[in-house]
């Protein structure tokens, strides 16, 4: 049989390379003489994990920098360069992320983009003419004006004076001046929601709340967004309304009004790059997974993309994962392998993903080709 595991991370424990190894190997456990042809191709939706997905598909060169981080902080960041030196592949997690923040509290009056607009700049004084910008996991609601900053563009209050304290002082900025030389590449960004960038699906109203944004300072965040958005005119009113120009904090507008970039769905352009749809084509089996699968998998995400594909190909589908929502998700996904032990603690799970996700694999029967295939269900 051919097999394809075209998974996605195991967010907190499993990168999706290391998810798919695991996978492989618990199916080469158990069919030790079965001489089954198992592919792995790593698959990432737009978010955290593109830049290494891709790089290391393309077999394209890893680039670390030391940028600004969310509250200004100083981190290693990383990012690939592929295509021979022409492309670089950001993901604004690297730089600007939630996750860079630690413990330290929320502060969504100061978080910044501006170490994402580092890393673009670096890649470009290494002559890069194409950026794949991965969006999402930010800490950031700052609409792109911190990457806006570090690029060289200028911010002016009414009284022409400087605004340089962004995104804090946002609610101040009444002009945007380009900066006087910029290179700008082409710039194609990857995200997997499609909110506005302000109003009741807009980035503050949905993702706020996990940035630190309350329902008594909702109004504030929002109102200084809309002053971003009158600031960059007839541009920036119609940018506001495209679909994805609220993801990462509104660094999808940022991204277009700053960068001239074009927002596409992250799983359409990983699933090109990577030759997804010819590899679904030679497989028997596809296996997919994430670290956990619930109704949000199926609006954008890396395995329900995979699904969808699979579908189209008349191929047959499975999925692995740590944690299930729902068991009605099978409709989508065909049979569902939790592999999570509800007897640990998430840190114990987590901990142990590798090896919990292969045994799982070896005990997976492999007559899924077959529609009444049933498969073991139990936790491991």
């Amino acid at each position: 049989m051919k097999i394809l595991v075209a998974s996605d991370k195991f967010k907190g424990s499993l990168t999706a390379a290391e998810a798919c190894a695991a996978i492989a190997a618990g199916l080469h456990d158990g069919s030790p003489e079965g001489g089954h042809e198992i592919r792995c191709l790593p698959i990432a939706d737009g978010g955290d994990g593109i830049a290494g997905t891709l790089t290391s598909a393309a077999g394209g060169a890893w680039i670390t920098v030391e940028v600004r981080g969310p509250l200004g902080e100083e981190v290693a960041a990383g990012y690939g360069i592929i295509d021979g030196g022409k492309t670089a592949v950001i993901e604004m997690a690297a730089a600007s992320g939630l996750a860079l923040l630690g413990d330290c509290p929320l502060d969504p009056l100061r978080a910044s983009t501006h170490g994402t607009g580092e890393l673009i700049l670096d890649a470009i004084s290494r002559g890069v003419t194409e950026v794949l910008l991965g969006i999402g996991g930010s800490a950031t609601n700052d609409g792109g004006t911190g990457m806006a900053l570090a690029l060289g563009y200028r911010f002016y209050d009414p009284d022409s004076l400087p605004v340089t304290q962004l995104p804090l002082e946002l609610e101040r900025v009444a002009r945007i001046d380009p900066p006087d030389s910029f290179a700008r590449p082409g710039v194609t960004v990857a995200c997997d929601v499609t909110n506005p960038l302000l109003g009741p699906r807009g980035c503050t109203a949905i993702y706020g709340p996990q940035k630190g944004i309350s329902p008594e300072t909702f109004s504030l965040h929002e109102d200084r967004l809309a002053r971003l958005v009158a600031a960059t005119g007839a541009e920036g009113a119609h940018a506001a309304g495209t679909p994805g120009a609220g993801a990462a904090g509104g660094l999808g507008f940022g991204a277009i009004v700053f960068l001239g970039a074009t927002l596409v769905p992250g799983f359409a352009l990983v699933a090109d790059r990577l030759g997804l749809a010819d590899a679904v084509k030679w497989a028997d089996l596809i296996i997919t997974g994430e670290g956990r699968l619930d109704h949000q998998s199926l609006e954008g995400k890396g395995p329900c993309g995979v699904v969808e594909l699979a579908r189209a190909a008349g191929k047959p589908t499975a999925a692995f994962c740590g944690s299930l929502a729902d068991r009605s998700l099978e409709a989508t996904f065909g049979p569902i392998v939790e592999t999570g032990d509800p007897a640990l603690t998430l840190a114990e799970n987590m901990a142990r993903g590798a090896e919990m996700l292969r045994a799982a694999a070896r005990d997976f029967p492999l007559s899924l080709s077959c529609p009444d295939a049933s498969v073991s269900r139990r936790h491991l």
